[in-house]
């Protein structure tokens, strides 16, 4: 490793420092990576000592970290290889909102996410507008939480109801769950971004993984 903070792979400049500037260190996304490129990035993360994760790896690739990295757990459910060389003690609350089921896989790897980072989660799931009861019968456990993260397909319409009922904080995530004209996630995304309701910040199409950085940040303050 140099000291510019960063150990050069050639085919990946692994950033060494970044727990300590931002408070979470490197994940690796895994699509568009060789199995052989993700194992090696991920071993050089673990052997820093830090929480190393690996998201949006198939089962080959996963495969291939694992046989590099036997102290890893392969979350194969929603997609996901991690490593924890200690566990942490659980702060503050994030709520983690999915309109449905189908939704969950996303919803999931924001959940990982943060409580690798030490950040307490709780959730509510299949509370979307087609059955608008359900989330009514669930906002004192949504009330209680420092941000909210709110996963939706389909039309998208959830962020902004929740937002028009709190004064917390949401990061509304859409999914790429829908019929045709879903288009693979747009049509959720620009529902998001131009919702009614203030209050709202938007991640890209199944970013569960930039929607914890920022609910952890949030959190963070919150706690202080």
């Amino acid at each position: 490793m140099n000291n510019k903070g960063y150990e050069d792979l050639i085919f990946a400049k692994i950033d060494t420092n970044r727990l300590e500037r931002q408070g979470y260190p490197e994940v690796i996304f895994g699509l568009g990576k060789s199995d052989k490129q993700a194992s090696e990035i991920f071993k050089k993360l673990k052997d820093t000592g830090v929480t190393t994760i690996c998201t949006k790896v198939t089962d080959s690739m996963a495969k291939s970290i694992l046989q590099l990295n036997p102290e890893a757990i392969y979350l194969e459910d929603i997609d996901i290889v991690i490593y924890e060389p200690y566990k942490k003690d659980l702060v503050g609350n994030v709520c983690i909102i999915t309109a449905g089921t189908s939704d969950i896989k996303v919803a999931e790897e924001s959940a990982i996410i943060l409580e690798a980072y030490g950040t307490y989660v709780t959730k509510v799931y299949d509370v979307g507008v087609a059955g608008i009861h359900r989330l009514f019968d669930n906002l004192d456990i949504i009330k209680q939480a420092n941000c909210l993260i709110v996963v939706a397909g389909m039309d998208g319409a959830l962020p902004s109801v929740v937002a028009g009922l709190v004064s917390i904080p949401i990061i509304a995530v859409p999914t790429s769950v829908g019929y045709g004209t879903n288009f693979g996630g747009i049509s959720a995304l620009l529902t998001m971004l131009n919702a009614c309701s203030a209050g709202i910040s938007v991640v890209n199409i199944d970013n569960g993984f930039g929607a914890a950085c920022q609910a952890h940040l949030i959190n963070k303050l919150a706690v202080k």
